[in-house]
Order: C-alpha cells, then sequence, then structure tokens
C-alpha cells in the first residue's frame, strides 16, 4: 500500500514538473510585470501532496522563473533587469518565494480539510496559493532590490515600495487568484472524488457531558 501510494505521488509530482515547464514558456504580458498559470500545478501540488510537495513544485518554478532572467524560457524582461543589477539575489527573489508559497499552501490545505468539507478546501488552497505568490514574490522585489536607484528609476519612479506593489500587481493579482481557485480547486476536489489522494479527517467536536 506505502509502495503504491508513493509511486503515485511521484508520477504525479513529475506530472506536475513537467506543467511547470510548460506553463512558464505562456506567461501573459501585462506591462512590466507577466500574469503567470504557473500557480495552478503549485497549488494542485500543495492540495495532493502537502507541504513537502507544495515546496518541490514551488522549487521547480523557482528554478524556472530564474531561468528567465537569463532569456531562458520565454525570458522575463524584468528578470533580466534584475539579473544584471545582482545574479544572487534574483535567484532569491524568485525562488524563495515560491518554494515558501507552495509550502503553506500545503499546510493551509491540511488544516482548513479538517474544518471544513474537502471541496471548500481545495478551492481556498487555489486561493491561498496565488495571494501568497503574489504577496511574496512583489515583497521579495521591492525588499531586495527597492533601495537600488536603477531599479527605482526604471521601474518605481516616485512610488514607495506599498504602491509600486497595488499598481504593479493589480490585474495580475484577480486574474491569478480567479484562474488558481477554479482550476486548482476543481482538479483537487476530482482527485479527492477519484480517491487519488486522501484528506486529513476532521477534527471531531467533544461531547459535552
Amino acid at each position: 500500500m506505502n509502495k503504491n501510494f508513493n509511486t503515485k505521488q511521484l508520477v504525479l509530482l513529475g506530472l506536475l514538473t513537467a506543467l511547470v515547464v510548460v506553463l512558464t514558456n505562456f506567461n501573459v504580458p501585462v506591462g512590466a510585470l507577466k500574469i503567470s498559470m504557473t500557480v495552478i500545478p503549485v497549488a494542485i501540488a500543495a492540495i495532493a501532496l502537502g507541504p513537502v510537495g507544495g515546496a518541490v513544485i514551488g522549487a521547480v518554478w523557482g528554478v524556472c522563473s530564474f531561468l528567465q532572467c537569463f532569456g531562458l524560457l520565454g525570458g522575463s524582461d524584468m528578470g533580466i533587469f534584475t539579473a544584471q543589477i545582482s545574479p544572487v539575489l534574483s535567484f532569491i527573489q524568485r525562488f524563495v518565494p515560491r518554494v515558501l508559497e507552495g509550502f503553506f499552501a500545503g499546510w493551509i490545505f491540511r488544516f482548513v480539510s479538517k474544518i471544513t468539507h474537502s471541496k471548500i478546501s481545495c478551492f481556498i488552497t487555489g486561493f491561498a496559493t496565488a495571494f501568497l505568490n503574489t504577496v511574496l514574490f512583489m515583497s521579495a522585489l521591492v525588499l531586495l532590490f527597492g533601495n537600488n536607484q536603477e531599479f527605482v528609476d526604471t521601474y518605481m519612479g516616485n512610488k514607495t515600495g506599498i504602491a509600486f506593489i497595488i499598481g504593479s500587481i493589480g490585474v495580475n493579482a484577480v486574474v491569478e487568484m480567479i484562474a488558481a481557485t477554479l482550476v486548482a480547486g476543481s482538479v483537487g476536489f476530482a482527485l479527492i472524488q477519484a480517491k487519488l489522494i486522501s484528506v486529513p479527517e476532521k477534527k471531531k467536536k467533544s461531547a459535552i457531558a
């Protein structure tokens, strides 16, 4: 049983890894940033494989995102710009947030599944993954490059860090959250219904004497 379960996990991990690589090439450009659908397989991994699985797929996305800083996998204008300032900071900014979002999303699914219906848990996790991606990615961008005058002049202008984040991610955040909520939620629930993944048992209410 354990071997069969581990095999299913590895197969799903492989499929989601391939999906991340494919989706990294199909970002939708919106101004200086791009709308990414790659958050969807991270959310599915968090639902199906838990915090560790979510972190692993998040890490794959982080590596792919960093490669875009060098014109690979579709490239990223902002990534190329930040990599010219500091490749090390660019790697941290693009890798760490994606690992953390997958890890935290996995715990969110486990927690919510114990207090509500599994279908609701899947949709909440899809939304939470996209929300975390937005907050962590942009916060890391401002934190690591907000003091660089070249970055400020090129992208931030006279805006403060918070104003830049809000102004830059409005459309991105909305589209990513809607897509992740609907797609990841539906796929996650379908996997549960097909009994391909297990759901944490709900907390039982203690009887009052």
